[in-house]
């Protein structure tokens, strides 16, 4: 169980380090195409905004999965505690 879950803490990371990945490429990108061609700024920018919010909706997706898998692997392997019995006398 341990290994599983090791293995969805690599998940968890590399899908942040890929999202951060990609919106600064896409970033980088937008800001040298307005430094270029400065009046297609507003058609750039609107492009970019949207291709974020594509690029995170795809991640939350992602991450939402690897939570349901986190999930589903301790649930499989959890062992009931063993019950406690009270010894007081009301």
């Amino acid at each position: 169980m341990g290994l599983a879950i090791f293995g969805i803490g690599i998940g968890v990371a590399i899908l942040v380090a890929g999202a951060a990945y990609g919106i600064g490429k896409l970033s980088a990108s937008a800001v040298e195409s307005i430094a270029r061609q400065p009046e297609a700024a507003g058609n750039i920018r609107g492009a970019a905004i949207v291709l974020a919010a594509l690029i995170e909706g795809f991640t939350f997706f992602a991450l939402i999965v690897l939570l349901l898998a986190s999930n589903k692997v301790t649930k499989d392997n959890w062992v009931e505690p063993a019950p406690t019995f009270s010894t007081s006398v009301k």
